[in-house]
């Protein structure tokens, strides 16, 4: 079944880089970016576990954890490590999964029913802290993920979490945010007692609450 916004992510035990993970019990109570790739040794993923691993102390930093999966096994794993710090100029500093039986791509819905059922269809997961999953992308293997949008897409969720906002079109985090169009005016002075800029009624703008 496909994986929708708001369900609980599957658990899952699995060998990988780091040793075994117990999904659930892995991400804790923080947040967690799961992201898949077809096969080890394969260009464009070779980039990406690079560029996640320069921005794991930026992910670290809003307590969210990053963690790869592939179907290949832990030795083609380590083999494929080597190859990204060769190329990409940086350790692969998290966990990649090795899911050799597909256990896992198949509860993530990740096995495309018209391709190689070897390959997975390259996936971003973001599970919250109660292991809801809030935001998934998938992407076709010619284009690269774009992990600073994912990263944007991180601050936009714990924000509007918090707050009674949404965030506006290329919204940057310290940018203006939206009131949301569920709260009336009588609610939204209490919440933002401050004011706020009306374009129209039900656009109503505040600076970022966290800036």
């Amino acid at each position: 079944m496909a994986i929708r916004l708001g369900d609980t992510a599957p658990d899952f035990t699995a060998s990988s880089t780091q040793g075994e993970i117990r999904f659930h019990e892995w991400i804790g109570d923080d947040w967690a970016i799961l992201f898949s790739h077809p096969k080890d040794f394969t260009p464009v993923c070779t980039t990406e576990l690079g560029a996640v691993a320069k921005l794991k102390p930026e992910f670290a930093k809003r307590g969210v954890k990053v963690l790869g999966l592939s179907v290949d096994g832990v030795a083609d794993h380590e083999g494929w490590s080597r190859d990204i710090e060769e190329t990409q100029g940086v350790k692969l500093n998290f966990p990649l999964v090795a899911d050799k039986d597909r256990v896992v791509a198949h509860a993530y819905d990740m096995i495309h029913p018209e391709a190689d059922n070897t390959a997975t269809v390259r996936s971003v997961f973001v599970i919250d802290n109660s292991k809801k999953v809030r935001l998934t992308l998938t992407y076709p293997a010619s284009t690269g993920r774009n992990f600073d949008e994912i990263l944007r897409t991180v601050d936009s969720l714990k924000l509007t979490s918090q707050h009674s906002v949404a965030t506006p079109a290329n919204w940057a985090h310290g940018d203006d945010v939206i009131i949301l169009a569920t709260l009336s005016d009588e609610q939204a002075k209490e919440k933002f007692p401050e004011g706020w800029r009306a374009e129209k009624p039900y656009l109503r703008y505040v600076p970022d609450p966290t800036r």
